[in-house]
């Protein structure tokens, strides 16, 4: 079965960029996603369409296909106990914050007392990407993953 509209996608994936490695499934449970669903980056879903179980490819995202251009002046404070992720925070730990377009990823520059300064880009914008990715399993989605517009199982959306 080809990869397309409301097929759900099984596939370990290895993250680098000029620097080398950042990320991998591996040493985890392989991704369980929803094609053409949100979720994932715009480049790599291109790139998964009319693939199949089996397949391995490398896709390489250039700035403006993976997380976009950093933005300067995208630092704001937060009151601390909006962070989520950690009890006691330092510059440069990753946190997420809740905002009107959802959970968000920053980066914390500086910790006061009440208030900390974050970082709004995300912690790989700026960067081109590549991503090597192996098709595990590629099966038609349920009624229920349609319904509730994402994948179950493991790997996936647990309920």
């Amino acid at each position: 079965m080809q990869i397309a509209n409301n097929s759900v996608v099984q596939f370990h994936y290895t993250l680098s960029d000029a620097n080398g490695e950042i990320e991998s499934s591996r040493p985890h449970e392989p991704v369980l996603y929803l094609h053409g669903q949100p979720g994932l980056l715009e480049g790599l879903v291109e790139a998964m369409e009319g693939r199949e179980a089996g397949d391995s490819f490398s896709v390489e995202l250039p700035v403006d296909k993976a997380y976009g251009p950093r933005q300067e002046n995208a630092t704001q404070k937060v009151q601390i106990k909006h962070l989520q992720g950690a009890r006691k925070w330092k510059p440069g730990m990753l946190a997420v914050i809740h905002t009107e377009q959802g959970p968000r990823q920053v980066s914390v520059v500086k910790v006061g007392l009440s208030q900390a300064e974050v970082d709004t880009n995300h912690p790989l914008a700026g960067r081109d990407l590549k991503f090597d990715v192996e098709i595990l399993a590629v099966r038609p989605a349920t009624e229920e993953e349609l319904a509730h517009g994402h994948a179950h199982g493991a790997g996936g959306h647990q309920h």
